[in-house]
């Protein structure tokens, strides 16, 4: 015993295996009449004995395939539900095979027949002679076949895990298709004329058919206080071994509230030209005959055969991560795990005297240990008394936009700005509402994944809602991110991709927001759901409608800044200030996270932030104002820090294809064409008062340049004591009103006005 608990688990297992597949070819050469000596001859009768000659057989085999997946995965394997169903349907067939010989009247006619040779093998061997002879003395011979039916069928319910009511409505269903598509295709072929059609429906994906996607992947607390991993076939397997407290429900931004109805009627024609209309007031031309996308636009997962982590890797990393803490002096024990698509959360609970700061001290050596990339901690873990370690995985798993828009927390949200985000690290949908967020800043490093957060962002709300609920104003400076959205009914203005332009459309922004406001105070309301609300219960005035939700979305905040820094801050900070009960929400996203493009006015406004891998930990506190942001992953790796959240959460990013987006878009364009708003991009017509900033010291700056013939700006600083920077301003005035000429480099500027001209004009004044 001393030996083996010195081999590894997985050399034990090997060994195990081994042996298990020996004695299976042993029994099965026994079978034969080969010679295999006095203990294979006994074996083999044994076997006859007990089984018969095809129960052995049978038995042998299975022995044989399980000591080869020993071998295989060297570990420990659980026995699930199939594995009973299997062994009932083994005794049924044991059974069945006995009934097929004439019946005993004895229990020790029963065992003659067993020992005798010539018997010995029949039917199901001493095992299923036994149960027929139980099963016929107890319920008869019609009895036992009606038990052996149920229990043939509680076998087979077993093993594929399928109610019978599941098995049989997909029965009919495959049937009643079948024969109705038989019935079709003769009709079609005797009475239709088929004409050949040309290229097939655009957006066609050839996917995966099974429809079944792979469950949450998530680690939960077992009844018996182990810790147990579900893994991608839906299999429990426990991993050892300490008592753990309760799992706490995932983090969700989704409100509870009743799906709104979905208008489904047909689609509208359009032409290709796009009319430019006047612009009276930024609400929608009546879209009643409007169609939400489905998704069957949306690219179906595929289901790879790569295994993430298996429940034997988890519990090497628990072993792992243990012996490491313990090897610091600091005795935690792993009370639970959650996997997610990117990354692996082991929550441990440090022991009393321990600081959390010490654990946190130790991110790279527990990467070092466990091979990691990186690591990063959470201490504490927001709500639980645990420490988080986030490891990534080998594997990242992919998550695809049609999961997040099918799944419930989407589907039963009633906002039409509810944006579905990823996944966070238990695999649960993100999904939350941008009304309440309400404005969010996205940043990261080039390539982490945020033109593609944008583009989830914006098909999410397309899916949601129809050109009178909901208007875009895209700025992109970069010229091809948004471009693809041009030609979509829910524009109020084609995407604007000058830089010079989009300051244009963020003041054209606050008049619209002015204007909502000065509507809002007409009607007595205080935001767009109030105001919106009161056109349900009587009549609008005429040129009257409901306000649409607006989204504002800036692709590159530092490009604009780089222009316009003052008129695009100060247009942001308003909107951001008192835009949301107008109904108008910012979503800025920029690649660069320095403190001259997120400046600390659009921080304090901008509550929400999405924050991509970045290089540094000083831009983790540009955006976040705090670190974390360096150790994410890329590839969509993010945390989301929503408004009145403590700290923010990990999601791994959904993806969409730029295929899909043209799919999406493809069918919005067929269904109505945009209504612009040609004054978007107008600027709004200056009134050149220029003001006379006409400084008090003025005509005694004048006076005095004429008396010494001599204009200079450190004369009047000497002669007024003034301050270099209003003796500047006040030759700039003097040159613009055409005292004093301009600036001719090393020469003196030239005095235009004489005294007489002075006394003129001053003691008008």
């Amino acid at each position: 015993m001393e030996f083996l608990k010195k081999l590894k688990d997985d050399l034990k297992y090997e060994i195990f295996g081994i042996g298990l597949v020996s004695i299976a070819v042993l029994g099965l050469v026994s079978f034969a009449d080969t010679s295999l000596g006095a203990i294979g001859g006994f074996i083999g009768r044994v076997l006859k004995g007990l089984f018969g000659n095809f129960g052995g057989v049978v038995l042998m085999i299975f022995l044989g395939l399980f000591g080869v997946k020993l071998i295989v995965e060297r570990g420990r394997t659980p026995v699930n539900i199939k594995a009973y169903g299997a062994a009932l349907l083994y005794l049924i067939t044991l059974t069945v095979l006995s009934l097929m010989f004439p019946l005993k009247s004895s229990f020790l006619e029963v065992l003659k027949g067993v020992l005798d040779e010539h018997t010995a093998a029949q039917g199901g061997g001493l095992i299923g002679s036994i149960m027929t002879f139980l099963l016929v003395q107890s319920f008869g011979r019609a009895g036992t076949y009606i038990i052996l039916t149920a229990g043939f069928v509680i076998a087979i319910l077993l093993l594929t895990n399928i109610s019978i009511s599941v098995l049989a409505t997909k029965s009919m269903n495959r049937a009643k298709n079948c024969l109705g598509g038989i019935g079709s295709r003769l009709g079609n072929f005797l009475f239709t004329e088929v004409e050949e059609t040309g290229e097939g429906p655009k957006g066609t994906y050839k996917y995966n058919n099974d429809d079944t996607l792979p469950p949450g992947t998530v680690l939960i607390e077992g009844d018996q206080g182990k810790i147990q991993f579900i893994d991608a076939n839906g299999e429990i397997n426990k991993i050892p071994p300490e008592e753990i407290p309760e799992q706490p429900k995932t983090l969700n931004f989704t409100p509870d509230v009743k799906p709104a109805a979905d208008k489904e009627t047909g689609p509208k024609s359009i032409d290709e030209e796009q009319d430019i209309s006047s612009y009276t007031q930024l609400s929608l031309n009546d879209v009643t005959a409007f169609k939400l996308p489905p998704t069957s636009l949306l690219a179906r997962p595929l289901r790879t055969g790569k295994n993430i982590s298996s429940a034997k890797d988890i519990s090497d990393n628990i072993a792992t991560l243990e012996e490491t803490l313990e090897s610091f002096g600091i005795k935690a024990k792993v009370t639970q795990v959650s996997r997610g698509p990117a990354i692996t959360r082991y929550e441990i609970q440090p022991p009393a005297g321990v600081k959390v700061s010490r654990i946190v001290g130790l991110a790279d050596d527990i990467a070092l240990a466990m091979a990691a990339p990186d690591v990063r901690i959470e201490a504490p873990i927001p709500g639980k008394p645990a420490v988080g370690i986030e490891v990534p995985n080998k594997e990242i798993s992919m998550v695809h936009i049609r999961d997040l828009l099918e799944a419930k927390e989407f589907t039963n949200a009633s906002s039409r700005l509810t944006v579905a985000l990823g996944k966070d690290i238990a695999g649960t949908p993100i999904v939350t509402d941008l009304t309440k967020m309400p404005h969010l800043l996205i940043a990261g490093a080039t390539g982490a994944g945020k033109s593609v957060c944008l583009n989830t962002l914006i098909v999410s709300i397309l899916f949601k809602s129809t050109p009178d609920e909901v208007k875009f104003l895209m700025i992109d400076p970069k010229m091809v991110e948004l471009a693809t959205y041009n030609g979509i009914p829910h524009l109020v203005s084609p995407v604007v991709t000058n830089a010079k332009k989009a300051a244009t459309s963020l003041r054209w922004a606050v008049r619209e927001m002015e204007r909502r406001y000065e509507l809002f105070a007409k009607a007595g309301v205080r935001d767009i759901t109030r105001y919106n609300s009161l056109f349900n219960n009587k009549e609008p005035s005429p040129g009257q409608k409901p306000l649409p939700l607006m989204v504002v979305i800036i692709d590159e905040l530092a490009d604009l800044m780089m222009v316009a820094p003052a008129d695009v801050e100060d247009a942001i900070c308003r909107l951001a200030q008192m835009a949301r009960a107008a109904g108008i929400h910012l979503v800025v996203a920029t690649q660069r996270p320095s403190v001259d493009v997120i400046t600390g006015l659009i921080k304090a406004n901008i509550p929400s932030r999405i924050s991509f891998a970045v290089s540094s930990q000083v831009d983790s506190r540009t955006i976040l104002d705090m670190a974390g942001a360096e150790k994410l992953l890329g590839k969509g790796d993010m945390l989301f820090f929503p408004v009145g959240a403590s700290k923010p959460l990990r999601v791994q990013g959904a993806y969409l294809s730029d295929r899909e987006v043209e799919d999406v878009v493809g069918f919005l364009k067929k269904q109505a064409e945009p209504v612009y708003d040609e004054s978007v991009a107008k600027e709004e017509p200056k009134e050149e008062v220029e003001q006379e900033v006409e400084d008090e010291l003025l005509p005694e700056a004048v006076r005095i340049l004429i008396e010494t013939g001599h204009a200079s700006i450190s004369m009047l600083q000497r002669r007024l004591h003034i301050g270099y920077a209003r003796a500047a301003r006040l030759i700039d005035i003097m040159e613009k009103k055409g005292i004093v000429g301009g600036y001719e480099g090393s020469k003196p500027r030239a005095i235009l006005m004489t005294m007489e001209q002075y006394q003129q004009t001053f003691n008008k004044k």
